[in-house]
C-alpha cells in the first residue's frame, strides 16, 4: 500500500522549484507528483493527472493567478488538498486572513529544509501547522464571537455531541481518541466529524478550528501549541 505523502510545488522561481523537488524526492515518505511555475499550469495539471496531491507548496506572489487566488479555487474545487504557502512576502500580520482563506500553514522562504519536512508531515497528519508566535498573532486577529452554539433550530446548528467532537478536534485528538473519550465508536466519531464539515462549511481542520473560535466553542488561548 502506497503511504507516501503526495506533494506538488508551485513557484515562479524555477531554481527554487527544482531544489525543493530534488530535496523532497530524497525523503522516503514523500513523492513529488509535479511542479508548476504558475497557477494556470497547476490547474491544467490537476485536470489531467490521475493522482491529486495531499500537500501543495505554494508561492504567494506570481504572475496571473496568485497564491491567494489558487487557495480560494482549491478550497472550492479540491478541498482535500492542504495548502502550505512559502513566501518571501511572509508577514505575521497576514496570518488571520490566510487561515480564513483555507491555508494550512504559512511560512517564510528562509525556513530550514529539515523544518519544512516536519511541517509537511504535521500538516498531512493534523491538517494545519501554526508556530507559537503565529498563534499569538491569531489570538489578536481573529475576533471571538460569543453566541452559544447549538441553541437554535436552524438546519446547520450543531448538536451537543457535535460540539463536544469539535472541541476535541481543536485539541488535535484523532477519531480513535475522540471515540475513547466520548465512549463512542471511531466510526461514529468520523461521522460527527463529517457532519461538522457539512454544517460549518469548513474545508479542512483549520477551518473547523476557526469556526470554533469564532462561535465561542473554544478560546484561541485554549488551542494546543505545536
Amino acid at each position: 500500500m502506497d503511504t507516501k505523502i503526495r506533494v506538488a510545488i508551485v513557484d515562479d522561481d524555477a531554481l527554487i522549484t527544482k531544489l525543493l523537488e530534488s530535496f523532497l524526492q530524497n525523503c522516503e515518505d514523500m513523492e513529488v507528483l509535479f511542479t508548476s511555475n504558475n497557477g494556470q499550469q497547476l490547474l491544467e495539471k490537476l485536470k489531467h493527472k490521475n493522482k491529486i496531491p495531499d500537500i501543495l507548496l505554494l508561492d504567494l506572489k506570481m504572475e496571473g493567478m496568485d497564491g491567494i487566488g489558487i487557495t480560494e479555487y482549491l478550497k472550492i474545487n479540491h478541498p482535500d488538498i492542504k495548502v502550505i504557502i512559502i513566501s518571501s512576502h511572509y508577514k505575521k500580520s497576514f496570518m488571520g486572513f490566510m487561515v480564513k482563506t483555507g491555508v494550512s500553514a504559512f511560512l517564510p522562504k528562509g525556513i530550514m529544509p529539515n523544518e519544512l519536512i516536519e511541517i509537511i508531515r504535521t500538516v498531512n497528519k493534523q491538517g494545519f501547522y501554526f508556530k507559537d508566535d503565529q498563534m499569538e498573532v491569531l489570538r489578536d486577529q481573529i475576533a471571538v464571537k460569543a453566541p452559544k452554539p447549538a441553541i437554535s433550530n436552524e438546519e446547520n446548528a450543531l448538536s451537543e455531541r457535535e460540539t463536544d467532537v469539535l472541541r476535541l478536534i481543536c485539541q488535535q485528538k484523532t477519531a480513535k481518541e475522540i471515540g475513547e473519550q466520548l465512549f463512542i465508536t471511531q466510526r461514529t466519531a468520523e461521522g460527527h466529524k463529517n457532519n461538522l464539515f457539512v454544517k460549518t462549511g469548513a474545508k479542512n481542520i483549520a477551518g473547523l478550528v476557526i469556526y470554533a473560535i469564532q462561535h465561542g466553542i473554544i478560546k484561541a488561548e485554549e488551542l494546543p501549541l505545536i
